[in-house]
């Protein structure tokens, strides 16, 4: 049903206070939230369809990852940890059975799961600033810093697959089908922005009160409360991965809280805020193959 506006006559739009955007990560949810409709609706359907969500992630984290080591400028950020610098490795690329890469693995699943938990809650937007953050030589104690052309497609890149293949499954209604991919993409354009925040310029003349702002704690990764939390003092590459991961982000599971970020139209037009994101090994099947025999299309997930 087509969402009513009140663009009639005497509309007055909304406020929206720009630096809020830029230096108050809760005020930038609540924005993009009414801005993408997000709704109750939207909570419920990935309430309602995170087992077939979860069904999917081991297949889009082998997906993810043939992708990336296919192209020299990502695989090579494997071993140098950035996308900006173009020095072949002195080693050799790496290979999905590179014990590296499985690790990697293993934190996409992670990530993956968490986008399947709890969006009424600030924490879970908080973590998707937080990846976002990781990604642009910030927050880690090896900096990472992945160039925002490769993240964008590969956010493309993993909305194709589960789109394609919750689209395909044979035994959800088309109505719960839409429903649960309209949540998805909102989340996965949301996670998209954090992402782009941190590589764009726009809003840098409020440069010194983001850095102040961040996210709250002052907390670098790997701690809390000033104290180590997970990982050694090494530098290495391999064991900072060990530490970007706090166990405050390893899956838990799907729970329904109250009402927090959800915005919704009342009848007078406005818009109030209420309190209310892997692969099998390759060639595995899809969770959805058995039913998918039915029928003659194949999609990236059951296809050999």
């Amino acid at each position: 049903m087509p969402h009513d506006y009140g663009l009639g006559e005497g509309f007055e739009p909304m406020h929206i206070d720009r630096k809020g955007l830029y230096v108050n990560l809760e005020e930038r949810i609540k924005y993009l939230h009414h801005f993408l409709d997000w709704t109750n609706a939207d909570v419920e359907a990935l309430q309602d369809g995170a087992k077939y969500l979860k069904q999917l992630i081991p297949a889009v984290v082998n997906l993810v990852y043939k992708k990336l080591l296919q192209y020299d400028i990502t695989s090579r950020a494997f071993h140098t940890r950035t996308t900006a610098d173009e020095t072949e490795p002195d080693e050799e690329y790496l290979t999905e059975e590179t014990p590296q890469i499985k690790r990697r693995k293993m934190f996409l699943r992670w990530y993956l799961v968490r986008l399947c938990q709890d969006p009424t809650s600030m924490d879970f937007w908080r973590y998707l600033n937080k990846v976002g953050q990781m990604h642009c030589g910030q927050e880690r104690l090896a900096p990472l810093n992945i160039e925002y052309i490769h993240i964008g497609a590969c956010l493309g890149f993993i909305s194709d697959i589960f789109l394609e293949a919750l689209m395909g499954h044979p035994q959800l209604s088309m109505r719960r089908k839409l429903a649960l991919v309209r949540a998805l993409n909102k989340i996965v354009w949301i996670q998209n922005d954090l992402f782009a925040k941190w590589h764009v310029r726009n809003g840098e003349e409020f440069g010194d009160e983001i850095s102040m702002y961040s996210f709250g704690s002052g907390n670098k990764e790997g701690f809390l409360a000033g104290k180590r939390i997970i990982g050694s003092s090494s530098g290495s590459s391999l064991d900072d991965d060990q530490r970007s991961i706090a166990p405050s982000v390893a899956p838990s599971t799907l729970s329904t809280a109250p009402s927090f970020l959800t915005t919704h139209s009342g009848s007078s037009g406005h818009t109030t805020t209420s309190n209310h994101t892997v692969a099998p090994e390759m060639g595995s099947a899809c969770p959805f193959a058995d039913f998918a025999k039915k029928s003659s299309t194949e999609t990236k997930i059951w296809a050999n």
